[in-house]
This record gives structure tokens, sequence and C-alpha cells, in this order.
């Protein structure tokens, strides 16, 4: 594996950098306030630099989705793995998706609620968004009883997206989004509907 050279490195930090900004702007003050003018301000560098990374503002929230996706894919990982039995890894997923929801929701909203140039479920899809569904899937699968996993995992993830956007928008309660994810859990690990 080749050594990358010290342009590559430093091109590399520089779109880490403006990735960083971006998130960080976007968590402070919405996807409204991110603008390359503002990122080139914050970090220091013109907008022609901020252009020779990424061809604009769509671009850029892609790449902070695509950096959320693998976060997520990794906190899904540890959370799953960590877990006694299938049950509770079911259980830790869904916490952590929630969590993360909450904790990022502009990166939330860049991966799920922003319009990006990303292919969502096709094989050209980066591999962090397949490393995060994959990990939904992976706790989904002792419960598939012979449905087909990736609609199953597509219905589970669909859940939890309804339930953390429902409570974001003010639709649902806040206090009781932990009561919904047992209810959740109960109906999708112990009750399957009769097939017709």
């Amino acid at each position: 594996m080749p050594i990358p050279t010290r342009r590559e490195r430093e091109r590399a930090q520089r779109e880490k950098l403006i990735i960083t900004a971006a998130r960080e702007l976007a968590e402070a003050e919405g996807w409204q306030a991110v603008t390359t003018r503002r990122l080139a301000e914050r970090i220091e560098y013109s907008q022609p630099v901020l252009y020779s990374h990424f061809k604009g503002m769509d671009a850029i929230m892609a790449a902070v989705a695509v950096e959320g996706f693998a976060e997520l894919a990794d906190e899904l990982r540890a959370a799953r793995t960590a877990a006694p039995d299938t049950h509770r890894a079911l259980a830790a997923i869904s916490a952590v998706y929630t969590a993360f929801a909450d904790r990022h929701p502009a990166v939330y909203d860049a991966m799920f609620g922003q319009t990006v140039d990303l292919p969502f479920a096709t094989p050209q899809a980066p591999p962090a968004l397949r490393a995060g569904f994959d990990e939904l899937a992976e706790a989904v699968r002792p419960y598939a009883r012979g449905d087909d996993l990736g609609l199953l995992t597509e219905t589970f993830w669909a859940a939890l997206h309804g339930l953390v956007t429902l409570t974001r928008g003010g639709r649902l309660p806040a206090g009781q989004q932990d009561r919904r994810l047992e209810l959740l859990l109960a109906r999708f690990t112990d009750q399957r509907p009769q097939s017709s």
C-alpha cells in the first residue's frame, strides 16, 4: 500500500476540517446557517479551497452524512456485540440508534432528512451506509423466522426512524420514548402476525 504524500495528507486534513466545521455549525445553528462563506471563515481558507474539495454545499452535506453513517455503524456494532443475547442486542441497537439521533440532530438530518446525492439501497452505496444497515440486519436476523431479512430490517429501521422523527417534530411526547421502544421490541420479538 503506497504511503500518502504530504500533499495528499494535507488535502485529507483540509477535507476533514471542512466536514467537522460543517457539522459543528449545523449542530449549533441548523443546516440553513451552513454556507461556503461561513465555512471558509471558520476554517480560515478561501471559498475556492472549499470548492477544490467539494462541488458545493450538497457535497459537503453528503460527506457529513457518510461520516455520520460510519459513526452510527460503529456504535451499533459495539452495542450489538456487547449484548449477552439477541433480545438485548436488539434493545441495545434501538437505544443506540435513538440516542445517536438525539445527540447529533443535524448529522441525523443530513443522513435521513436532507436530499443528498448518495445512492441508498444499491450496490453503489458507500460502505458506511451498508455497514449501518448490516448492523441493524444482524440484530434483526434472529427474528426473521423465514421472512425476507432485508425487508424485515427495513421495517424495523422505519419504525425506529419514525419514532425519532415524530418525537423530534413534537408529534409524540418525548417523555414516552423509552416506553415506545419497549412496545416495539415486545411486538417485534415476541409476537409475529400470522401468515395469510
